[in-house]
């Protein structure tokens, strides 16, 4: 098949999904596929530009303004090496070349690729993609609205609220203060991922440093109890649950550096924990995927406390697929390999679409 692997964009995720788009285009390639590893955000070449022979490549990236580093990226200097005037999301012949693939692999991370929005754009003009669609997308992403829906569907999930940019502007964000006992909290922009922007507050002063961090992301900020426990992660693959996976950080909490460097972290697969622990894991993981109406994949993260309660905190409808990433650990705890996976990844995807 002729995939294009969709990567990079201009979200504060943009350089972890640059790694996982060249390891699934290299994994696809190895497959037998005609992948092409493209920069949603940098396109191709020109405007009406020669792409025939597009899928004999292996990469559209510019080297020079792609380079691969696990870092918080600048979005504002990537911004500025595009040619023209930097705006919108899409580069030159991106739809162009979407439109001539069998199928979009998704490797877009964070809202380029998680809040629906180019989903329902490729809905809109028939592209195939793999992953969830707009509806399902636009609310995984929302961590406030997604948590009311799980709550409502039983499914445990931290107590929180939301404070926004005008509230704090109007001098109302004060007034928001986590209520007695809630302390240490969790601040985090709503709709972000891989950690970035979220800080954990001991105190009133730590907790107004901590919405001005996440403010630099988002108008929309999620304060959560602070739960403390191990951290466990569980995938669906076309409705089945994969091993649960734990994150045991070597320091602090799991946050963007500790996500992506090798060796920040011990990553255990399976999970050290009970059968009936592990099968309600699982459990709530299915029911979250669909009553998110996520489809073909996810992972969805849970934290479990000393008394044994399991909580939800998110689903992630484009979990990553770096050399570090959790979803590639679990499938290889039930031997599927890394090229069998996104082999998985695919043809769930095409189902939607009856093929």
């Amino acid at each position: 098949m002729k995939i294009v692997v969709l990567a990079g964009g201009i979200s504060t995720e943009r350089e972890v999904s640059l790694v996982t788009g060249k390891g699934v285009c290299g994994a696809l390639r190895k497959n037998g596929h005609k992948a092409v590893l493209l920069d949603v955000f940098f396109g191709y070449g020109e405007e009406g530009a020669f792409l025939e022979d597009i899928f004999e490549k292996e990469s559209l990236l510019n080297d020079e303004v792609c380079g691969i580093d696990v870092t918080d990226p600048d979005i504002e200097e990537v911004k500025k090496l595009r040619k023209g005037d930097g705006g919108g999301l899409l580069g030159p012949n991106v739809l162009n070349i979407c439109r001539m693939a069998d199928i979009v692999f998704m490797a877009l991370h964070g809202a380029d690729g998680e809040n629906g929005r180019l989903q329902a754009a490729f809905d809109i003009l028939g592209i195939k993609y793999t992953g969830s669609g707009s509806f399902g997308s636009s609310l995984a992403m929302d961590k406030f609205i997604s948590k009311k829906i799980l709550k409502e569907g039983g499914i445990p999930v931290p107590y929180g609220f939301i404070v926004t940019k005008k509230e704090i502007k109007e001098g109302l964000g004060t007034r928001k203060m986590p209520k007695d006992g809630m302390f240490p909290c969790v601040v985090k922009p709503c709709c972000g991922g891989s950690s970035v922007g979220v800080s954990i507050a001991k105190d009133k002063e730590e907790y107004m440093q901590a919405l001005n961090t996440a403010l630099k992301y988002e108008d929309e900020i999620l304060v959560e109890e602070y739960i403390k426990g191990r951290e466990l992660s569980a995938g669906v693959v076309d409705g089945t649950a994969y091993p649960v996976i734990e994150i045991i950080p070597k320091q602090g909490f799991y946050d963007y550096k500790t996500k992506y460097q090798p060796g920040m972290a011990d990553d255990v697969c399976p999970a050290d924990i009970s059968s009936s622990v592990c099968n309600q894991i699982q459990e709530y993981a299915r029911k979250v995927y669909h009553m998110l109406k996520l489809e073909a994949y996810a992972r969805i993260d849970f934290l479990l406390d000393a008394n044994g309660s399991i909580y939800c905190l998110e689903a992630n409808t484009l979990p990553g697929m770096t050399p570090t990433s959790l979803l590639p650990q679990e499938a290889g705890a039930v031997n599927i390999s890394y090229g069998e996976l996104c082999e998985k990844i695919v043809k769930a995807s095409l189902e939607k679409y009856g093929a």
